[in-house]
């Protein structure tokens, strides 16, 4: 029997339907208890009250915390915004109207009218809804933009995208025919004066093709039909042209009078580059020897540079005058000082020579904003640009563009380096200086580009290639606001520079 009593104790224990005694005391009955407390304390002001269930003593609330308002429906524990179909509508008619074409009469409604029906056909003024309201209207993209989209989901800047890009055509400006065109990597065959007549060599003749009356005059052919021109140069007013040709000579053209002034005969080889410093003509041959001419003397040849083993084939005085740079295929890049600045007699020492590329470079250009900056291009075996400081002599920066460089021109309208490129790309590319990131490619020729001139008002350049055409890239032309006020400058500046005078 002390058995069967054990085991009943244990089984009224354990059982788990009976109602816990000093358990935590249920939500609803807290509530429940909360609200018949409240409701007999108003009944009888005054009066303390317990209506407790429990012997346990909790706070009605959370210490610290107000009180919260439920919603009094089930379910209600979040907001949902109810929207009627006289809303929808009107955001659908805002939607649709933002894409429709203005209409005249729309135009010419005043804007108080607008307001006054608005208000009587909708209880308010449509203008101010902001439901999926879209502000601005999509932008119409330049003629033969590309990616229209770009245009129209970029209407609102943001600080990395906030300085305007300018607009560069992939397609040329113009294209001009160049039959019998030498195809000859260290050649110069064409170069812009400084009164807007494009020259270009063509087999055994000099062709001027006028930019801004679009005539073209046959200058001048050599008498035998083996030799061929291959180099030209402007004087700086562009009144003169020096010819450089496979005979060993030296031309030098009158060019309003179509004549020929004198030819200078000082060179034993080809002359294949030449480049002006006022009176004074420097011509590289062939022979490695670079040769000053005083045009003004008889006796014309006043100096020989002899810093190179081959053929000289790319040749520059910089903007100021102080030093003229050589290119050469035995891939070397010289520096060499004007013939006041100690190029005497025995002037073959350089002021610097460079050894870094691994082709021949014929690609030389001097930057006009900075004067002691020059950059130079290897050919197919090097592939690279090089910025150089000529004051201390070390190489600033250096960019390989997987492709043979035949020509390098400094655009200062937006201070950029354009480039040309023979195998394998054959095009044209701008990069921004001096961080030297690709801003545009022009491609377009069908071979090698051979060379690279700028036009004098710095918008446009043209290159000529080995598919014997000529194409003009209007890549670089100033926003007109920008010109006006950057003449207003210079004459401001110029007339200060006279009342000091």
């Amino acid at each position: 029997m002390a058995n069967f009593g054990f085991e009943n104790d244990i089984h009224s224990i354990l059982k788990l339907d009976l109602p816990v005694a000093n358990g935590t005391i249920l939500r609803w009955k807290r509530k429940t208890s909360s609200s018949n407390t409240s409701a007999v304390s108003g009944l009888s002001p005054g009066k303390s009250t317990n209506v407790s269930l429990s012997s346990s003593k909790t706070p009605s609330k959370t210490p610290g915390k107000t009180k919260r308002q439920t919603p009094c429906k089930m379910g209600g524990d979040r907001f949902i915004p109810v929207r009627n179909n006289r809303q929808m509508e009107i955001a659908s008619f805002l939607l649709t109207r933002e894409n429709d074409p203005p209409e005249a009469n729309n135009t010419a409604m005043s804007s108080e009218k607008q307001r006054a029906w608005s208000v009587a056909l909708n209880g308010f003024n449509i203008e101010d809804a902001k439901i999926l309201h879209l502000g601005g209207k999509p932008l119409n993209a330049p003629q033969g933009y590309q990616n229209n989209l770009k245009v129209l989901y970029n209407q609102v800047t943001t600080p990395a995208s906030g300085k305007k890009t300018r607009y560069i055509s992939s397609t040329p400006d113009r294209i001009l025919d160049a039959p019998e065109l030498k195809n000859d990597f260290y050649l110069n065959l064409l170069d812009w004066s400084s009164r807007n007549a494009l020259a270009v060599a063509l087999h055994n003749s000099v062709y001027l093709w006028d930019a801004t009356q679009g005539e073209i005059t046959h200058l001048m052919k050599m008498e035998h039909d083996d030799d061929y021109i291959c180099s030209l140069s402007w004087t700086k007013e562009g009144s003169y042209l020096a010819i450089g040709t496979s005979d060993s000579k030296v031309q030098l053209w009158d060019v309003d009078n179509q004549k020929r002034l004198r030819s200078m005969a000082s060179h034993t080889a080809r002359v294949g580059s030449l480049s002006w410093n006022e009176h004074v003509l420097s011509s590289g041959s062939r022979s490695g020897e670079i040769h000053h001419h005083d045009v003004r003397m008889a006796n014309h040849h006043i100096f020989t540079l002899t810093g190179h083993s081959q053929e000289v084939c790319g040749l520059k005085w910089s903007p100021d005058g102080r030093y003229l740079a050589s290119g050469g295929n035995d891939n070397l890049v010289s520096v060499w000082p004007s013939v006041s600045e100690g190029g005497g007699r025995n002037g073959s020492q350089s002021v610097h020579s460079w050894s870094e590329h691994q082709g021949a470079v014929k690609a030389l250009a001097w930057c006009p904003w900075q004067s002691n900056v020059l950059a130079s291009g290897g050919g197919t075996s090097d592939r690279r640009i090089r910025i150089w400081n000529v004051n201390s002599g070390s190489c600033i920066s250096s960019l390989d563009t997987q492709s043979q460089i035949s020509s390098l021109v400094f655009a200062p309208n937006y201070k950029e380096l354009v480039s040309a490129h023979g195998y394998a790309h054959n095009n044209v590319v701008i990069w921004k200086y001096p961080s030297l990131t690709r801003v545009a490619e022009l491609n377009g020729h069908e071979d090698r580009v051979l060379s690279l001139t700028l036009s004098p008002d710095c918008s446009t350049v043209a290159s000529v290639a080995g598919d014997e055409t000529i194409r003009l890239w209007k890549s670089f032309e100033v926003d007109p606001l920008k010109k006006k006020s950057k003449e207003r400058l210079v004459k401001s500046t110029s007339s200060i520079h006279q009342l000091i005078r």
